[in-house]
């Protein structure tokens, strides 16, 4: 079983919102690992790898060492396609399939986080949203409480209807609330969409998603999880 993780943007919490899912699968009894497609920025294991297994509880693994949890990492902090370029190699999204069933072999379910927001060009002629739309991943989409994330996720939830790919769960990230007003009518106004275009798809907020989730927030993850899970 793969669960991918998106967001609406770069930088609005889906390392973290990845490590979540990770862990809430592991309270519901079964096996997991954490994926990265791509990371750019670092050298080395992925940083959004390590911070995972922080998360989780757990080590280093040596599957991080040998590169299969993220068979791209990349120095400059870019879109892939242009870190990919910067380093005079190719994102090849057999590599990252490859990747993705060898682990899927030996885990009961892969938590695969994207890079950047759901419409980055992984290379020169593939966007994210088109490789998860082609495997038909179901998606947990990350917005956030920030001004512009009505915007933002409207069009990311149209982008992922137009594929026809499924979306899993809505995770609200409250980390970067700067308006409490705001905040509190963003989520209103994405669970009333929701609820008109998407019938049964939840909205889950996360308060702070640099802390252990606990209480109603860590049941609605079991629950989404659950409902995504064979």
């Amino acid at each position: 079983m793969i669960i991918a993780v998106s967001g609406i943007d770069t930088g609005i919490g889906k390392t973290e919102a990845t490590g979540l899912l990770a862990r809430a699968v592991m309270d519901a009894g079964k096996s997991v690992i954490t994926q990265k497609m791509v990371q750019t920025g670092c050298c080395g294991i992925a940083e959004d790898i390590l911070r995972h297994r922080e998360m989780m509880g757990c080590g280093v693994l040596e599957i991080d060492r040998q590169g299969l949890t993220c068979p791209y990492v990349f120095p400059m902090p870019a879109s892939p396609h242009l870190a990919a370029r910067q380093e005079g190699v190719k994102v090849d999204p057999a590599v990252i399939e490859r990747s993705t069933s060898e682990l899927q072999q030996r885990y009961d379910v892969v938590v695969m986080e994207g890079a950047g927001g759901l419409m980055v060009p992984l290379d020169g002629d593939l966007l994210l949203v088109d490789y998860l739309a082609l495997h038909h991943y179901p998606l947990v989409l990350v917005t956030s409480s920030r001004l512009g994330s009505i915007n933002h996720t409207l069009l990311s939830l149209e982008a992922c209807r137009r594929r026809n790919l499924p979306i899993a769960a809505v995770l609200y990230n409250r980390f970067a609330e700067e308006d409490a007003v705001i905040a509190a009518d963003t989520r209103l106004f994405l669970e009333k969409y929701l609820r008109s275009t998407s019938p049964g798809t939840p909205v889950i907020e996360l308060p702070d998603t640099r802390s252990r989730v606990t209480g109603e927030t860590a049941r609605q993850l079991a629950r989404a999880v659950i409902s995504i899970l064979p």
